[in-house]
């Protein structure tokens, strides 16, 4: 994997009830789900048809609770993770877990950048799949970061990753809505944070084929939405939700 750009990888919810958890993805996106043969833990492999998209990762109540409940966490893929996690605390990040090994699948390390938003880098052994194509139900279409200062959070991600500035939206009272790249593809977008938001994250937008009926699944099956159904440029349209752990996610379709 090359240094630069640097794209997401992999993601991993992390939840106090796993298999309640991945019943609930089963019905609301479709995934169908795996047992990874972890021989310590329970870890769940969802896939998109004949591709693997995401990891559910179960742990006590008690462990949840000190990052702050239960979560979607982001991969990001590095050519060297030891390096990568010395560079991030070097630039004012923070080191959760120290780059440890994942016997046969890679080496990791669970950090957060300046403003608190966690996340993981992950160096693979063996290539990577090729990306699914945009828009690839079942896929995570678009990562959006929630930073307590959106400029001086992307400055720190370029300077880590190599992304680049794409777009730049002005949503008025809201701030500044800065696109951001990996190489020559858009994956995401950063803003400054809303005062009501109590801490910096990151949120991930899950492709489905048509929202309303997606967002319905979402009620009937124990989640919540919690913003939307809502057009946005370029004519998408998204909904926020949580499900029914804690977890916060996002809905994202071209069709309503």
């Amino acid at each position: 994997m090359s240094n630069s750009p640097n794209p997401f990888v992999w993601y991993e919810l992390v939840t106090t009830d796993g298999e309640a958890a991945e019943a609930f993805y089963r019905a609301v996106i479709g995934w169908t789900s795996q047992d990874s043969g972890h021989p310590e833990m329970r870890y769940t492999i969802m896939n998109a048809g004949d591709r693997s998209v995401a990891g559910v990762m179960t742990v006590p109540p008690e462990v949840c609770d000190l990052g702050g409940g239960p979560g979607w966490v982001g991969y990001v893929g590095v050519g060297d993770v030891d390096a990568a996690t010395l560079r991030l605390k070097e630039a004012g990040g923070a080191i959760h877990r120290q780059p440890d090994d994942i016997p046969n699948v890679g080496r990791f390390s669970v950090v957060a950048d300046p403003q608190g938003a966690v996340f993981v880098l992950f160096q693979p052994h063996g290539t990577d799949a090729p990306p699914a194509p945009m828009g690839a139900p079942g896929h995570i279409g678009w990562r959006e970061l929630y930073a307590a200062d959106g400029a001086s959070a992307f400055d720190f991600y370029a300077g880590q990753f190599g992304w680049t500035k794409a777009e730049t939206m002005d949503m008025g009272p809201m701030g500044i809505y800065q696109l951001f790249a990996a190489g020559n593809d858009t994956i995401g977008g950063m803003m400054t944070k809303p005062e009501h938001v109590p801490a910096p994250f990151w949120l991930y937008y899950i492709n489905v084929p048509e929202l309303d009926a997606a967002v319905s699944r979402v009620t009937a099956n124990g989640g919540r939405i919690l913003f939307g159904p809502e057009e946005v440029p370029g004519g998408a349209w998204i909904a926020h939700g949580m499900d029914p752990q804690g977890a916060m996610f996002a809905l994202t379709s071209l069709r309503r």
